[in-house]
């Protein structure tokens, strides 16, 4: 019963940066790991980046030193720094978490993301 409120996109020329924001819902909820995946029209979804309670973090190889994956625990939410965009990097960005009781996994809604050249 968590529910997943994705804000932050938009359009951005490259170069440029955004923030996502994922807040969950609910109280005492007890979260494991938060993620940031997205997907491009034509390909699969791809996992972006990741972050466990405890702060360890997990990124793309494509997206190294220019994402930065951030949580805030007492707020139940979940951020994406994204810096120096590219064209490449449009894609709708869904945000997921792993509740740990009962476990299970929850999507965000996804937010739009369009880097123009």
């Amino acid at each position: 019963q968590v529910q997943l409120v994705e804000s932050g996109g938009g359009l951005v020329q490259a170069g440029g940066a955004l923030r996502l924001s994922c807040a969950a819902s609910g109280s005492a909820v007890s979260i494991n790991d938060m993620g940031w995946y997205r997907q491009a029209p034509g390909k699969q979804r791809e996992l972006v980046a990741a972050i466990t309670r405890g702060g360890r973090r997990n990124y793309a190889d494509s997206v190294k030193g220019r994402f930065t994956i951030s949580r805030d625990n007492a707020k139940n939410t979940v951020y994406l720094q994204m810096n120096s965009l590219k064209p490449e990097d449009t894609a709708v960005y869904y945000c997921n978490l792993e509740r740990a009781w009962p476990k299970r996994d929850y999507w965000g809604q996804g937010t739009q993301v369009t880097v123009s050249s």
